[in-house]
């Protein structure tokens, strides 16, 4: 299975509540308004005694023509083409893009955790070129995937390479994001690329994130570097970073602990992990990365915002876009702050892990097929 099925399929949360969404904008069917008559052109019955008879005529007139057939409501559906009754197919509703429909989709698309302002924007996007003329809920899946794909495209970068050995991965993110195990994936994949991958279990103050990365270690065929729980952090940074230069290690991944209860504590221990490594190598860490959760929504631009300050986030990795109906929130991220986006998350296996396409992404994300 392609990742683009999978990643269709897992995010069914999403891709309904937009799709369907999108399919009750155009189906609504608007109130017709009365037909109103200009101020000073209303038409005044005549009184009966000022009814004047007409002659009559010498020639019988001609046959009225046929009325005219009324025009369709802006949601009323299409009538079958000869090809679509032969076929057995109707042509799909179709609503005038007005003002209302607008608001209803900007509506929808902050309902998804696009945020107010790129919600606001998009749909403005949208509307230009097709404002007031019918539209059906296809072309308004594709416009909108058109106009995702536009501002995920810049952000879409695959986690970057370089010749210093060895790269010094720095991961970051609130405990329970994921952080944990798409270190692991990430190890996984590196080493089934054929890169020698060295893992330091930093976050020394939870014995399950330690055990955890231990367990990918086993799986990935790669080293995983422990200390005492309760023990600096920093130091195991250091002796990590050690052995995995004496190692020609292509990359150390470096796990660290996510409390944000106490944002002055982590400040700190990050800023130490720096100090200490730059020991070693002046120009690490050479990514830090920042695990987010997507079933928090608009909380994960509250914490880009705070680990930027922290740390200097060179990346963004989003997990558990299968859990959520709103992964418009990594469409916000993208728009709001421009960040790298390396790769995403919609499942516990290793494969379930992959380098982020926008197009597939924005596709997937409203419903629509390859």
């Amino acid at each position: 299975m392609s990742f683009f099925k999978k990643l269709k399929e897992r995010m069914f949360r999403s891709s309904d509540k937009i799709g369907e969404g999108l399919d009750a904008l155009v189906a609504e069917a608007p109130e017709l308004a009365e037909e109103v008559v200009p101020e000073g052109q209303a038409e005044v019955a005549p009184a009966a005694a000022d009814v004047v008879a007409a002659p009559v005529p010498s020639t019988p007139p001609a046959p009225a023509p046929a009325p005219a057939a009324a025009p369709q409501s802006a949601a009323e559906p299409a009538k079958p083409s000869l090809l679509g009754r032969l076929f057995g197919k109707t042509e799909e509703p179709r609503r005038v893009l007005d003002d209302a429909m607008l608001e209803s989709l900007e509506d929808l698309l902050i309902q998804a955790d696009m945020g107010v302002e790129t919600a606001t924007r998009v749909t403005a996007n949208i509307a230009e070129g097709r404002f007031g003329r019918k539209i059906g809920a296809t072309e308004l899946r594709q416009a909108l995937a058109d106009e995702v794909a536009r501002i995920m495209e810049p952000v879409a970068r695959p986690l970057p390479l370089y010749p210093q050995k060895p790269q010094v991965v720095l991961v970051v993110g609130v405990n329970g994001s994921g952080k944990t195990t798409t270190i692991g994936k990430l190890a996984s994949q590196f080493r089934a690329a054929g890169k020698k991958v060295v893992i330091a279990a930093g976050d020394t103050f939870r014995a399950a994130a330690v055990e955890q990365l231990q367990v990918w270690g086993q799986r990935a065929g790669v080293p995983v570097l422990t200390a005492p729980e309760g023990s600096d952090p920093a130091s195991l940074a250091f002796d990590a970073l050690t052995q995995a230069q004496a190692e020609g290690a292509d990359l150390l991944m470096i796990d660290t602990a996510g409390r944000l209860q106490n944002r002055a504590d982590l400040m700190e221990e990050l800023a130490k992990i720096v100090r200490v490594i730059r020991k070693v190598d002046p120009s690490a860490p050479h990514n830090t990365l920042l695990v987010l959760d997507a079933t928090t929504g608009q909380n994960a631009v509250m914490q880009v915002e705070i680990f930027r300050k922290i740390a200097d986030v060179s990346g963004l990795v989003m997990t558990k876009l299968d859990g959520t109906a709103k992964g418009g929130v990594l469409v916000s991220l993208a728009d709001k702050f421009g960040l790298p986006i390396h790769a995403i998350g919609v499942g516990e296996q290793i494969d379930d892990l992959s380098p982020f396409d926008p197009q597939e992404f924005a596709r997937a994300l409203v419903g629509l097929d390859t």
